[in-house]
């Protein structure tokens, strides 16, 4: 299998598996303006970043998560807002796993700081954008009254807060959990060509 072949298999996998987590592992939170919910989707979006890259793991999120919104008619009209998040959740933390601190060559602890430190940083990005890009997009876009688009943000701000420490969390297991098998088949190398 080649290499072009192998990542986009990867980033169908990733986008089931960024689809599933979003849609079956999640609790729906509703308060004035809208719905928001915990989930365990960006999990998927920081595991795609550090096995395929930034921006390929970060579609594989916006193609799982993005589905899971236009699948539901609560969230089918914050799609596009999904969408763009959730790919810069992936660009975010492979810029910092592959470009800055480079887990490529990190063993033992060292991966696994650099590993949680990249995560920390696409789900940063997330806690600050977020409830931002909620307010303005539910605001401005959708039309929602100003005082309940910042209810909705606000709960955002807790619900993805909550959402990034899980994902953190999940994704640094799953990673270190692969890391050994694909590294010693090579398959480290090829995912990130």
């Amino acid at each position: 299998m080649n290499n072009k072949t192998l990542k986009i298999a990867m980033v169908g996998l990733l986008a089931a598996l960024s689809y599933i987590a979003f849609t079956f592992f999640q609790v729906k939170v509703t308060v004035a303006g809208g719905t928001t919910s915990f989930h365990l989707g960006n999990t998927f979006a920081l595991l795609g970043a550090l096995l395929v890259g930034g921006v390929p793991g970060g579609i594989a999120a916006s193609i799982g998560m993005g589905i899971g919104d236009i699948l539901d008619p609560i969230y089918i009209t914050v799609a596009p807002k999904t969408i763009i998040l959730k790919l810069f959740i992936g660009i975010v933390c492979g810029f910092f796993a592959h470009r800055i601190i480079k887990i490529k060559t990190k063993e033992g602890k060292n991966l696994t700081m650099g590993v949680v430190a990249s995560c920390t940083m696409g789900m940063l990005f997330n806690i600050i954008c977020e409830p931002i890009f909620s307010y303005f997009y539910t605001s401005f876009i959708l039309g929602l009254p100003e005082k309940a688009a910042a209810t909705l943000a606000g709960m955002n701000l807790v619900t993805t807060s909550v959402n990034a420490v899980l994902s953190i969390i999940l994704a640094t297991i799953f990673y270190l959990a692969l890391h050994k098998k694909l590294s010693n088949s090579g398959m480290i190398e090829k995912l990130l060509k």
